[in-house]
């Protein structure tokens, strides 16, 4: 059994429970579930509901979601943005959003929208083809250079975020990523990315030790290694931003 079919089951019973409680048009798969990259109880199970009429009581929907993540593990990391079929053209609206076991709107970004088209696969209902309509070179380039000048720029200014795992975790890889999008125009998996990362000159000891976390069993870090490695990628992070966006 792979990893995906390993969590089949999850998403066919909650996109049938939500079609119980809300008016679904359609229910789709992005990220690395569907970019062959998904590591089962580490990565997360990103999802898109297409509804046609408005959550008028967000109630149900939220106690489905603790339900879920009552009854399996794994719906800890089940996330969904809940958009209007009317909406979808607008890539700058926010949309009701079960992420990180809590409730709020965000956008479904530039990014999210060319994997949904990439992969094109549904849980229920049409596919994002017959729906979502197609982000361009210049929209996706356009929000990897927002993301990378206004979110993490800034925080490569505080060192103490780039002392914990989840940062020196994500801001490499998510450097690396944007660089092939902007000079290429297509995405890449978090994989590939660390695959990557030494060819730009980030230290291979700390891929490794990013590795181990995504992929293997991770090792005990000492306080003098977290300083390291965060002042290595915080530096790293900074600079490919530099020299991605000016």
């Amino acid at each position: 059994m792979t990893s995906a079919e390993a969590v089949q089951p999850l998403l066919d019973g909650f996109a049938l429970s939500l079609r119980e409680i809300l008016p679904v048009r359609a229910v789709w798969v992005h990220g690395s579930l569907v970019l062959g990259d998904y590591q089962v109880g580490r990565s997360d199970l990103d999802l898109v509901a297409v509804l046609d009429a408005p959550i008028a009581d967000p109630a149900p929907l939220l106690e489905l979601h603790r339900s879920l993540e009552k009854a399996n593990p794994l719906a800890d990391k089940l996330h969904c943005s809940y958009l209007r079929v009317d909406q979808l053209a607008d890539a700058t609206l926010r949309h009701p959003t079960w992420a990180q076991r809590r409730y709020f709107d965000r956008p479904v970004t530039a990014v999210t929208r060319r994997e949904l088209a990439l992969a094109d696969h549904a849980l229920f209902g049409p596919p994002p083809s017959s729906l979502l309509p197609a982000t361009t070179d210049e929209e996706l380039a356009a929000f990897v250079r927002d993301d990378l000048e206004h979110f993490w720029l800034p925080v490569t200014l505080k060192r103490r975020p780039w002392y914990t795992d989840v940062w020196v975790d994500h801001g490499p890889i998510v450097v690396a990523r944007a660089g092939v999008t902007l000079r290429e125009g297509r995405l890449i998996t978090k994989r590939a990315a660390l695959d990557l990362l030494p060819s730009l000159g980030f230290p291979t000891a700390v891929v490794t030790d990013i590795e181990q976390r995504r992929y293997g069993t991770p090792s005990a870090t000492s306080p003098l290694w977290r300083v390291r490695r965060g002042n290595a990628a915080r530096a790293f992070v900074r600079t490919q931003i530099r020299e991605l966006v000016g």
